[in-house]
């Protein structure tokens, strides 16, 4: 009877996250604190009053989730994961929750992952479109056969997939995927094209800040995004962090290899209850639960 705890991306903020956390453990209330100081700017008061509109810069975003999801799992008095995973972002946090990274090296890698990000977006017009209903294979071959950068970059659960690319290409093979037999393809309000090719500035700059980081050896296998697969050493997962930014997050195999080796739970640690959903799509049977 494995469990597994498992952390979200980006897209689960929401205002008023981690304010009960805060409220309710001085643990929670330090490290909040204490992230004010690490990113140089008032993020306390943005996560807890602040508009969609300032959550939803990625530079805010991405540390918010990051600080409710790693806050949640370390002041539950539950958390004693045999296997942990996040989707793209929440890998980082995973990964602290794991032991691998300080709070605040945790942090900073995101803010700079975040930043990195950010700057590849402004670098080409870029954007990433939701598949539901069609088989993995018949996306990628649709993505091969559109002229452009189009890649498939989020296996999230069977029949839903999410593509990332050159917005021309991207809209080009939205239109095959509907001819091909899709349920919807919609382009998704995202700032660019995330786990794609278009991120290879952003993988070499957080390449250089993940090499000048101290890594530990993990309490227990992380499995990582780029191929699914459960991690313990330190060169690998470093490797894989490295790696992500421009590879597919393969979520639904993530998912189905955590079962294979023992998972009998999943509990998603931070805000929503995103995972818990896409987790059931690959699994029905499988008992889920959040902590946030």
């Amino acid at each position: 009877m494995s469990k597994a705890y498992v952390f979200p991306g980006q897209g689960a903020q929401f205002s008023g996250m981690g304010k009960e956390l805060y409220d309710n453990h001085s643990s929670a209330k330090d490290l909040i604190d204490q992230s004010n100081d690490i990113l140089g700017f008032d993020i306390k008061s943005i996560m807890f009053s602040g508009t969609d509109e300032q959550l939803k810069q990625t530079k805010v975003t991405q540390p918010a989730i990051f600080i409710h999801s790693v806050v949640a799992a370390l002041t539950s008095e539950d958390f004693n994961p045999d296997m942990v995973a996040g989707h793209s972002l929440g890998e980082f946090s995973a990964l602290v929750a794991n032991g691998v990274l300080s709070f605040e090296d945790g942090l900073s890698l995101v803010s700079k992952r975040a930043m990195a990000m950010q700057k590849a977006c402004e670098m080409q017009e870029s954007t990433m479109a939701a598949v539901l209903g069609l088989e993995d294979e018949v996306v990628e071959k649709v993505c091969e056969e559109t002229d452009g950068v189009v890649v498939a970059a989020n296996y999230n659960c069977p029949g839903q997939l999410v593509i990332s690319g050159e917005v021309a290409a991207v809209n080009a093979a939205c239109e095959k995927l509907k001819e091909a037999g899709a349920k919807r393809a919609l382009v998704l309000p995202v700032g660019g094209a995330f786990h794609s090719p278009l991120m290879e500035p952003a993988r070499e700059e957080l390449a250089d800040a993940i090499q000048n980081t101290n890594f530990n050896d993990p309490k227990c296998p992380v499995y990582q995004n780029v191929d699914a697969k459960g991690y313990s050493s330190v060169d690998d997962i470093k490797k894989n962090l490295v790696l992500q930014l421009t590879s597919p997050v393969r979520w639904t195999q993530s998912v189905q290899n955590m079962i294979a080796d023992g998972a009998s739970s999943f509990t998603e640690c931070g805000p929503g209850k995103v995972l818990q959903g896409l987790v059931k799509k690959v699994d029905r049977a499988m008992e889920v639960s959040g902590i946030s």
